[in-house]
Formats: C-alpha cells, sequence, structure tokens
C-alpha cells in the first residue's frame, strides 16, 4: 500500500473512532424508552406538586412570549450564537407536547434530547435540570398535560452555522454535557441538601450566575463566581463583595429571594423576573433550604482588576448631573430611603467592578418585583432619552466614587454598548 494510501486509511480510522466516541458519549446514561409506555393520564399524578416544581425551575417565565398564553412558547432566548424559540409545553398534540410520553419528557430534562430523537440546544438548561429526579420530572409533566392545548407552532430558531447544526450540538455535548444524578452529601443537612438540589438543578441558578467559555459552556471550576446573562452581569454568589450572602442573616437571605427586597440589597433586572415568576412562590421551608446552601458556599477571592479612577473633570460634571436627576431619590449623600429607595453610599451593586447593570438601571429604569412581600415596590424611572452616553458616564462615574465609594469609572462606550444591547 502507498504511503498516501498508509494516510488517508489512517485519518479516516481516527475519524471513524472519533465519530463513535461523540456517539457513544451522546448515549450516556441513556436508556431505550420504554416500547408499550403509552402518554401518561395525570389522574393519579400530583398536578398541584407538578405546578409548584415548573414555579420552582421557572419554566413559564421562556416557555410564554410576551402577552402570549402560558406556556405555549414562542419566546425568543438571546445567546452569544444567535436567538433559539422555546417551544410550546401545552398537550397540544401537533404544536405542543400532547402526544409525548412521561419517559420522553424525562429524557428531555435528563438526557436533553427531544421526542424525536433530536439533541436539544443547552439554552434549555439540561445540564442543569439532569439534576432533576424522575419523580419531580413526573409531577411536572403531569401539571403541563393538565393545560389546555393551545395551537401554537414552534418558531424556528435562528443560530448561526455551525451551531444550528446537529453535528455542532453532538460535539458540544460530547466536550461538556455529561447526564447525572443529584447525589445528596450525607455529611450535610437534610436542609442543606433540598437547597443544593432547588439551586443545583430545578433553579438552575448556574445558568446565569456562572462564567461561560467561548463555546458557551458553564465553566465547572466558576460555578456561581458571577457571569453574563441577557446582556446584565449575575454576581458571584461565592464572594461577599458581589452576591454571596455567607454573612447575613438567614432571615435576610430569604426575603431577598421571596420577596426581591430586603434590608441589604434588592433585585433588579433578569433576577427581577425569576423572582417575580418563580422563588416568591416558593415555600418558606424551600427558600430556607436555598439560603443554607447560599450561605455555605466556600468563599472566593476574586482578582479585581486595577481601579481606573474617574478625572476631577468627569466627578464635577457628574455631580451636576445627580443633583439635578438623583439627589430627591437617592439623598445628597447617597443615603436612599429605606422604605423606597436603595442606598448608593457602601453599596456593593454600585461598586461591582462590570458596571453593565448600573448601565442598564440608569437607562432602561430600574423595578423591583412586585411579590407578596413587597406588592407595591418603588422603582427608577428610565434615562434613555434624557441622558446622554457621556452624561450616563459621568454621573455613574460619580456615584461609583463618592461618599467613600471606590470603583473604577464609567466610560461612554461602557453606556453606548448597554445602549445598543452588547454585553461588556
Amino acid at each position: 500500500m502507498s504511503a498516501w494510501r498508509k494516510r488517508l486509511a489512517t485519518a479516516g480510522l481516527s475519524v471513524a473512532l472519533v465519530a463513535g466516541g461523540i456517539w457513544v458519549l451522546n448515549r450516556l446514561d441513556e436508556a431505550p424508552l420504554p416500547h408499550a409506555e403509552r402518554v401518561t393520564t395525570t389522574a393519579s399524578l400530583d398536578i398541584a406538586r407538578g405546578r409548584y416544581l415548573a414555579r420552582a425551575g421557572n419554566c413559564l417565565a421562556c416557555h410564554t412570549r410576551q402577552g402570549g398564553v402560558a406556556f405555549a412558547g414562542g419566546r425568543g432566548i438571546e445567546t452569544p450564537f444567535g436567538v433559539i424559540y422555546a417551544p410550546n409545553l401545552t398537550p397540544d398534540r401537533e404544536t405542543g407536547i400532547g402526544a409525548w410520553s412521561a419517559s420522553e419528557f424525562w429524557r428531555a430534562l435528563h438526557n436533553g434530547r427531544s421526542r424525536d430523537g433530536r439533541l436539544l440546544s443547552p439554552a434549555f438548561p439540561y445540564p442543569s435540570y439532569t439534576r432533576v429526579t424522575r419523580e419531580d420530572s413526573d409531577a411536572i409533566f403531569a401539571f403541563l398535560q393538565s393545560l389546555p392545548p393551545v395551537v401554537q407552532p414552534s418558531v424556528p430558531s435562528r443560530m448561526r452555522f455551525p451551531f444550528n447544526t446537529q453535528a455542532a450540538l453532538a460535539v458540544w455535548r460530547a466536550l461538556y454535557f455529561r447526564p447525572g444524578v443529584f447525589e445528596p452529601v450525607p455529611s450535610r443537612s437534610a436542609e442543606w441538601n433540598r437547597g443544593a438540589y432547588l439551586v443545583q438543578g430545578l433553579g438552575h441558578c448556574a445558568a446565569c450566575h456562572s462564567p461561560r467559555n467561548a463555546m458557551g459552556a458553564v465553566s465547572t471550576d466558576g460555578r456561581l463566581s458571577g457571569g453574563m446573562a441577557a446582556g446584565w452581569y449575575a454576581p458571584a454568589l461565592n464572594t461577599s463583595n458581589e452576591g454571596g450572602v455567607a454573612e447575613w442573616p438567614r432571615q435576610d437571605v430569604v426575603m431577598l429571594l421571596g420577596a426581591g427586597r430586603s434590608p441589604r440589597a434588592a433585585v433588579s433586572g433578569p433576577m427581577a423576573e425569576v423572582v417575580y415568576h418563580s422563588l416568591q412562590y416558593l415555600s418558606d421551608a424551600d427558600l430556607q433550604a436555598m439560603a443554607d446552601y447560599l450561605q455555605a458556599l466556600p468563599p472566593t477571592d476574586k482578582v479585581a482588576a486595577p481601579r481606573r479612577p474617574p478625572s476631577p473633570a468627569s466627578m464635577q460634571r457628574g455631580r451636576a448631573t445627580y443633583e439635578r436627576q438623583c439627589v430627591q431619590c437617592h439623598g445628597g449623600e447617597g443615603q436612599g430611603d429605606p422604605e423606597a429607595f436603595p442606598p448608593l453610599a457602601g453599596n456593593r451593586a454600585v461598586m461591582l467592578e462590570n458596571p453593565v447593570n448600573l448601565v442598564h438601571m440608569v437607562l432602561r429604569g430600574g423595578y423591583l418585583p412586585a411579590t407578596g412581600g413587597n406588592p407595591q415596590p418603588h422603582g427608577m424611572p428610565p434615562f434613555l432619552q434624557r441622558l446622554s452616553d457621556a452624561e450616563v458616564a459621568d454621573v455613574l462615574s460619580y456615584i461609583r466614587n463618592a461618599w467613600g465609594n471606590a470603583a473604577s469609572r464609567v466610560d461612554t462606550i461602557d453606556v453606548h454598548r448597554a445602549r445598543e444591547g452588547r454585553d461588556s
């Protein structure tokens, strides 16, 4: 055999071995579907429990388009690789999941594979949902099957090549996804384990609060150490100067999760939506469990970039804008109003290294969710049309460096990126 034929044969064998390895990795922990299983009836299943678990998983938020029918799909989910549209979860047999079985639904959550065998995009957070138990999956499925069927065909996704191909998904999964189950830690309390199950599984907190690599995979060694989500920065939950709550009184953590506001912080942006659609409906016991888990996270010290202070001229301009636009609510010393408006002095959210959240709040307004624990929240109006990029940059630079605050300046390019909807 000639040398080139040997090389060709070796290359072909290598390709075959790689393809076989990818196929095997994409079939890990995937049992054959029962041949005789019918679409599960809901008569004997706990639909109320499934409704609660669907709330815990925040399924409504993604699977309901603005102004649309609940769970009928159609909402576009922005990713760095394009837009993917959430499908219809109502029991319509043609356009929803009415023809699905409980095992097929479980396979979607646990293995990330659709009823027809297609690999699902990890925009559907099955890397977290794989930890959901079969019992909880069946309850959620029973609840979804109890909904009125809605005819709403799926919207084709707009993902860029090659991310819109099954081959690319197969390679991604072979590299970054392994199906698993939640394994309780025997040395931990039942409350901690329940909190871990909710945070790691149904709550899929790591999907937002963790950094991702260039291929969009959550960093396993940086889990919960902060990440970008929908153009906002989801702060690190294991760092005291970002979103960590290890030193908080337990009830303040529970209040923040369930009401969206506590004496120490308030939620905004995408997290406000999570509280509104999901967390406010959880039981006190589950909120306590999540708080227990979050407070026990091993602390991590993040290395901050060198501070870039604003110029004296920028501080002067920013102070003038603050006195015109902000002082009425937030006070002359950034002290805020305990009953209505958060303090800016000493506020760790104000001094995050990434200022994108502040820019979004100034441009588009800051709104807390209306919850049972905070039914009439105060909000901040948008200044999108009232302030220029330079004015926003100056006033935020001033706020981040007045009254004892010390953080890097905000540049006009930071404001421009947020105004244009691009991540900082």
